[in-house]
């Protein structure tokens, strides 16, 4: 049996096949051979354009010839569907249509998504207190140490952050100015009723570094002028706490009151400074106060090179150079 492509009344989605749809040879055999796979295997052969194409095939080679000319064709995605229309479907009512991907494609599309998507999140929904740690920490080595890996997780950040609040403070971008060298002690024939303590520093003091000292100084003698460094009244000095211990207030009220005499302003000339001072009827423990004092004053804000109690003039000292132009500072008491 011969039939002519002519005879065939298939339709395209946009008209009769013969005008509106001109496919390739290929193309058309394949139709053919899917429109008939019932054709008896004897005298099975379709006539197109001088052409033959012999149908008696098993119909599984049939199919196979069908789907690999679908692919060739320039309308495959077209033929595709008008196959899967024809005779009830050739593969079930449907066309089997791969994604053109593999599954290790698909794998690395889906990971790049995901780190676009964090991208974005990273510059639009990046918290901005976040952003300000972050640029705080470029110039306070404290501060990021205290972050560490954490730049770039905004949550790992907070948590830090509150854990290094809970430890050591508010003050957390603030970082250490002081020395972490012991400071020296010595004394030059000093005499606590008249005598200078100097103090060296590793440098100029600034305006801040004076008012550190100078307020150390300052709360030093206010305790001492009212009588705190009075070694006659120790009641609680060698007591344990844990036996809820008694203090005899009369007896600390008639003890014979210790007192602070006198002191003059705290002055500077480059990175040296001194104070006068008058202890008068306070004991020497004052002296290990004010030493117990400056020796976090000296670790944590102002570096101490040496402190000297006693001796008339230290280093470059000129007396009478009180200009601010040639370095002159002080705190007045």
């Amino acid at each position: 049996m011969e039939i002519s492509i002519a005879d065939m009344n298939l339709h395209h989605h946009s008209g009769p096949l013969s005008t509106q749809w001109r496919p390739s040879w290929s193309t058309s055999c394949s139709v053919i051979a899917a429109y008939f796979p019932s054709m008896s295997q004897n005298s099975s052969r379709v006539v197109f354009s001088g052409k033959f194409l012999n149908v008696s095939a098993p119909i599984s080679t049939r199919r196979a010839f069908v789907a690999s000319a679908a692919a060739l064709s320039s309308n495959s995605e077209d033929i595709n569907q008008d196959l899967g229309e024809i005779n009830g479907g050739i593969f079930n009512g449907k066309t089997a249509r791969g994604s053109g991907t593999t599954a290790r494609g698909r794998r690395l599309l889906k990971v790049r998504e995901e780190k676009r998507k964090r991208e974005y999140d990273r510059l639009h929904n990046y918290p901005a207190w976040a952003k300000v740690l972050e640029d705080a920490c470029k110039n306070d080595s404290e501060l990021r140490a205290v972050l560490g890996d954490s730049v770039g997780n905004p949550e790992l950040m907070r948590k830090r952050v509150e854990e290094r609040v809970r430890r050591k403070g508010r003050d957390f971008q603030k970082s250490k100015t002081g020395s972490v060298v012991a400071f020296k002690v010595s004394f030059r024939d000093f005499n606590p009723l008249d005598s200078h303590i100097w103090f060296e520093l590793y440098g100029a003091p600034s305006d801040r570094d004076v008012d550190l000292l100078g307020s150390v100084i300052q709360s030093w003698y206010v305790m001492g002028r009212l009588g705190a460094f009075n070694s006659s009244n120790l009641q609680l000095a060698n007591s344990s706490m844990g036996n809820d211990p008694l203090y005899d207030a009369d007896k600390g009220f008639k003890v014979m009151p210790s007192s602070f005499h006198d002191i003059g302003d705290v002055e500077f000339q480059d990175n040296w400074g001194r104070v006068w001072v008058d202890i008068g009827t306070s004991d020497f423990f004052s002296i290990d106060v004010l030493l117990n004092c400056l020796t976090v004053l000296s670790s944590e804000y102002v570096g101490i090179q040496q402190v000297v109690f006693g001796g008339r003039r230290m280093g470059d000292w000129e007396e009478g150079m009180t200009s601010l132009e040639d370095g002159y500072k002080y705190f007045k008491i």
